[in-house]
């Protein structure tokens, strides 16, 4: 065999090994599709409630955006661990389910934590949490893309060209120290500022990072802020992405960040046009809401316009 020969055999042999282990990689989707029922919204969500403490985890606040919904949002010491392991890792500290009625059943949904680690980033792929959220709600189908996107794409993802990624947040208020941020976004949130309201709040242990989750209510029914304008226009098919809600701000070292809007809402939907679908979902009906969440999510931390 000549040399020649032997380096093209070996070149082959590597790139079909490269080929084969990158479509061994899974495809992750942002949500998880726990089971339907004929309960409603309420009954159904006092059940998921008391699974999720029987399956150890806390819940750590609600949130009803508009009719027929409810999230719930919950933590465990070990996915508030995963997250202190990782720089801005207060995004991926919780779970975020959702009890939505459509049509003539109620869906159970969460957030699938293998997509958000590597979306946020993080140290690990949360395959443990994952197993124990199955294990306490059951697990249906994945959903939420027709992007085959896998964990080593999520780590680089954005939108299309010129949009923010992960690395490219709002920041959105900045004090002397964490202490003070952390009084500043409570006292902002509890007053209303920017019509926003506190969901949740999330202390990640051993570094100075908290996570609030933050209603964005809107000041009336066009704000392009507000969360039911924005899910009315892209949350059509079914399931519901209804776990997408609510946004995070987090406090890391007494500065206040946001994900922009730009990232934040197209890793929920990374596959909506732009301009055209089927079902009227695009990201041009809410082209008005990456400026007017960031104006909002500035006012709900105490900064200044």
């Amino acid at each position: 065999m000549t040399g020649l020969l032997r380096k093209t055999l070996i070149a082959g042999f590597i790139f079909i090994f490269s080929a084969g282990s990158a479509l061994a990689e899974d495809i992750l989707m942002p949500f998880v599709l726990a089971g339907t029922s004929n309960g409603d919204v309420a009954t159904v969500s006092g059940e998921v409630k008391s699974k999720l403490d029987a399956g150890g985890f806390e819940v750590v606040g609600e949130y009803s955006p508009y009719a027929d919904v409810n999230i719930i949002i919950a933590t465990s010491d070990d996915l508030k661990a995963a997250a202190a392991k990782s720089e801005f890792g207060a995004y991926g500290a919780m779970i975020r389910v959702s009890v939505t009625k459509n049509g003539d059943s109620t869906e159970v949904a969460y957030t699938n934590p293998k997509y958000s680690a590597a979306a946020y980033r993080m140290d690990g792929d949360l395959s443990d949490i994952r197993a124990s959220i199955e294990s306490a709600l059951g697990a249906k189908e994945d959903f939420g893309s027709e992007k085959n996107l896998t964990d080593s794409d999520l780590r680089k993802y954005h939108y299309t060209v010129m949009m923010e990624y992960f690395d490219d947040p709002s920041e959105l208020a900045e004090y002397d120290d964490q202490a003070e941020a952390i009084k500043g976004v409570e006292a902002a949130l509890a007053a209303g500022a920017g019509a926003t309201a506190k969901v949740y709040r999330i202390d990640i242990p051993g570094k100075d990072e908290t996570v609030f989750g933050v209603a964005l209510k809107g000041v009336d029914a066009d704000d392009c802020s507000g969360d039911e304008f924005i899910m009315s226009r892209v949350d059509k098919a079914s399931p519901r992405s209804t776990p997408h809600l609510p946004y995070e701000i987090v406090v890391s070292d007494g500065t206040a960040y946001a994900l922009y809007a730009r990232f934040r809402i197209a890793i929920s939907w990374p596959h909506l046009p732009m301009i055209a679908s089927k079902t009227g979902a695009t990201f041009f009906n809410i082209m008005c809401a990456p400026g007017a969440i960031e104006e909002a999510l500035i006012q709900g931390a105490g900064g200044e316009l």
